[in-house]
């Protein structure tokens, strides 16, 4: 992906939170929270339910990105959202 492509605020190799079947599953991502604390992206999958500690994943927000390009349309969410 090329860098004038980018559209989020955040830098591609920021880390963000995924459920482990959303990064090595290929499960859709069916929940976006952009927390208001401190701008920390959350990635969950259609079959997470609540997140637990186990599942969760360290990613870039590249990978995730590359995983599922709609994600892209999220880039503006305010602080503190979630879809």
């Amino acid at each position: 992906m090329k860098n004038e492509m980018w559209v989020f605020n955040d830098p591609p190799n920021v880390a963000v939170i995924a459920n482990r079947s959303v990064v090595f599953e290929q499960d859709w991502i069916a929940y976006v929270s952009h927390d208001n604390e401190d701008g920390g992206w959350q990635f969950h999958g259609s079959r997470s339910g609540q997140m637990q500690e186990g599942d969760a994943v360290a990613a870039s927000l590249l990978n995730i990105v590359e995983l599922d390009v709609t994600v892209q349309a999220l880039s503006d969410l305010p602080r503190g959202w979630h879809v």
